[in-house]
């Protein structure tokens, strides 16, 4: 062990904080409030602290194992411009991912790491946003780094822009650099999912493979006052069937040989939507199908969380 130690806010099904796990950070305590994500990360880390909670709720007086942590992580839900969005939903968004650095006032973390949309990085809707946050952490002596991410850089099998905060205090911050992507050739659909694919016997597996050649497009989770699950709106539909793939719906499992020489598209499941997201095959995710895939969706890739991870703790050893 590293001995690095990190609290994770709005973790969700765990993608961020499996990632900055394989960097070599230890958690003291993961909080969020939906209970299938909760249960999500004590089926697959039953070690792990994890607290069932609203962040705007949170006090970390009552968990004193928070404070002075190496490094505070949030993944907190997607902000949205109000123009696309109702006010009150856009309001509850901006709140979460404000709390969420407010925090550092009272962990006092020598790093802090906020994933979300990529526009609020530069995108002129978002620039209050980060006038705030720019300002409550230069207040508290840290200095802020904003770039884009893109999973498929990293290994992922998809094409998925993540908007990244790297915050670090005075000391630390020269030595940080935004990772570097891991590959040159990005992954395909075809190539991540072809054994899955083949698991059952369905003989096309390879022809379907061979065909899918393009890396996923951003797996949306949709919100949860939607109906099932489905792969995204109809551009997302359309790129998906270009790939020999049904967006409109989940299967329960793979093809078999019943499929052989049909002309219909396959539907994935959520196991091959987890790969699709870099989960590895073990990662396990509670509740039912919809709700899976809802985690599944919403989740940061861990790849990505692990080159993160890996950036900070080279800045924090020097």
């Amino acid at each position: 062990m590293s001995g690095l130690r990190f609290v994770d806010v709005c973790a969700g099904a765990g993608g961020l904080a499996l990632g900055l796990e394989q960097a070599g950070f230890d958690p003291v305590l993961l909080l969020d409030k939906k209970p299938v994500a909760c249960e999500t990360l004590r089926l697959n880390r039953p070690a792990w602290k994890v607290l069932e909670m609203d962040l705007l709720e949170f006090v970390p007086d009552e968990h004193p194992e928070t404070y002075d942590v190496d490094l505070l992580s949030a993944g907190p839900p997607r902000v949205k411009s109000s123009a696309t969005v109702a006010r009150t939903e856009t309001e509850e968004e901006q709140r979460l991912l404000e709390a969420a650095v407010l925090l550092a006032h009272s962990i006092q973390p020598r790093a802090l790491l906020v994933e979300n949309v990529p526009g609020l990085v530069g995108a002129p809707e978002f620039r209050n946003v980060r006038e705030f946050i720019r300002e409550e952490l230069e207040h508290l002596g840290y200095r802020l780094r904003w770039f884009v991410l893109n999973a498929a850089d990293f290994g992922v099998p998809q094409d998925r822009k993540q908007g990244v905060l790297v915050a670090l205090k005075e000391r630390y911050f020269d030595s940080f650099r935004p990772p570097l992507p891991t590959l040159t050739t990005h992954v395909s659909v075809g190539s991540a999912l072809r054994r899955s694919m083949a698991a059952r016997g369905w003989r096309d597996a390879d022809a379907w493979a061979a065909q899918a050649i393009s890396v996923a497009p951003t797996l949306v989770g949709g919100s949860d006052n939607r109906g099932g699950a489905d792969l995204g709106p109809t551009g997302t539909k359309k790129a998906w069937a270009r790939m020999g793939v049904n967006g409109s719906a989940l299967a329960d499992d793979v093809p078999g040989p019943e499929c052989d020489g049909s002309p219909d598209m396959v539907k994935l499941t959520n196991a091959q939507a987890a790969l699709l997201q870099g989960f590895p095959d073990q990662w396990q995710f509670a509740g039912r199908k919809t709700a899976r895939y809802r985690q599944i969706g919403h989740a940061s890739p861990p790849p990505v969380g692990k080159a993160l991870g890996s950036a900070i703790v080279n800045a924090l050893r020097v």
